[in-house]
């Protein structure tokens, strides 16, 4: 990829980015994750979620106006987590309601596309495009899938799954980066922090890479390294990097910030 072409198509990465963020759908949008062991009824939203067998249930009547794969619900469904193949769809007006599984511990998710921090959110503050930053990086792909334990922001310890590593040269020095593989599609990230963090940008970032090709090369663009999606709401679970992955190299590159959000 050329100079021209890479800033290109760093420019709509930018744009995608930003109406991402900015959706109903979106990180910004996200105003509570609520645990629960066995039962949960929300303040101000219908129904009854209870966890039978080890799966999850919502109840609900008519009246209650509560919508579950586009059909209004009158009984009880199962609902299906954001670790199932396909999860369910649940809104109760104009909040979308989401099942969350991590590691056997239930929440629910809302999200409300009129949400304070949506109102207030006034773009992503980052670095200019710089050219330096797009390196031809290897893959490395592990015997097996490694499960590391690692810290989340919330303060619990949950397993990460690394399937390798990609590597690059920076500034004559060589990265090695851990890399979750998506396993139906190949694609990777990488969750990382560098001299930069906590200071001019968030306290760690994520990084995304295409499949890589027969040979295992991929284009690590650090232009396009991304906030995690807890820069934008309390209520996500990010997890911190692997200790592998804590650079100490200063990252001049990305997204550094949210603007008009309180920093967390």
């Amino acid at each position: 990829m050329n100079r021209l072409d890479a800033r290109s198509a760093w420019e709509r990465w930018c744009e995608s980015r930003d109406s991402a963020v900015r959706s109903g759908w979106g990180p910004l949008a996200l105003t509570g994750t609520h645990w629960f062991d066995d039962a949960l009824e929300l303040d101000g939203l219908p129904g009854r979620w209870q966890v039978v067998d080890g799966s999850v249930t919502l109840t609900a009547s008519a009246g209650d106006g509560l919508v579950v794969d586009d059909q209004p619900l009158d009984g009880t469904v199962r609902v299906h987590s954001d670790m199932e193949a396909v999860g369910t769809s649940v809104t109760a007006g104009d909040a979308r309601l989401l099942l969350i599984d991590r590691e056997g511990a239930f929440a629910v998710r809302v999200y409300d596309p009129n949400s304070p921090a949506l109102q207030a959110f006034q773009g992503i503050e980052q670095f200019p495009f710089d050219e330096r930053w797009v390196h031809e990086a290897t893959f490395t792909p592990y015997d097996v899938d490694r499960v590391v334990r690692i810290p989340h922001v919330d303060g619990v310890e949950r397993g990460y799954p690394i399937g390798g590593e990609i590597a690059f040269a920076l500034d004559g020095g060589a990265v090695r980066l851990a890399v979750e593989v998506e396993p139906e599609t190949g694609q990777m990230q990488a969750v990382l922090s560098d001299a930069t963090s906590g200071v001019s940008t968030y306290r760690f970032r994520f990084l995304d890479l295409d499949t890589p090709d027969g040979d295992g090369r991929v284009v690590a663009d650090l232009n396009r390294l991304r906030l995690p999606p807890c820069a934008f709401s309390d209520h996500f679970v990010c997890p911190f990097p692997p200790p592998s992955n804590q650079l100490e190299l200063a990252l001049e590159a990305g997204e550094k910030q949210p603007l008009g959000v309180a920093h967390h």
